[in-house]
């Protein structure tokens, strides 16, 4: 488990030995797991959005863009 990001709106952890991504929104508490293809879709689209230095703000815009996909509630044991 590697933290990828983590935000006051969102955190995104990556699973290496799942070949995966969750993606979590904390105010709606709903969230995604990416596997196979759309993980290497996000792996690089996360890369190029972070290679222009982008502000937090920034970084929560394209992943808010996810929203459609973060269908799972988070609960808390």
């Amino acid at each position: 488990m590697v933290i990828v990001y983590n935000s006051e709106s969102f955190y995104v952890v990556e699973y290496p030995s799942e070949q995966g991504f969750e993606v979590v929104d904390k105010y709606t508490r709903r969230g995604t797991f990416l596997t196979g293809d759309l993980a290497q879709r996000f792996r690089c689209s996360m890369q190029s959005v972070i290679a222009v230095s982008p502000s937090e703000a920034d970084v929560d815009d394209f992943l808010g863009e996810l929203d459609a996909l973060m269908t799972q509630r988070v609960t808390f044991h």
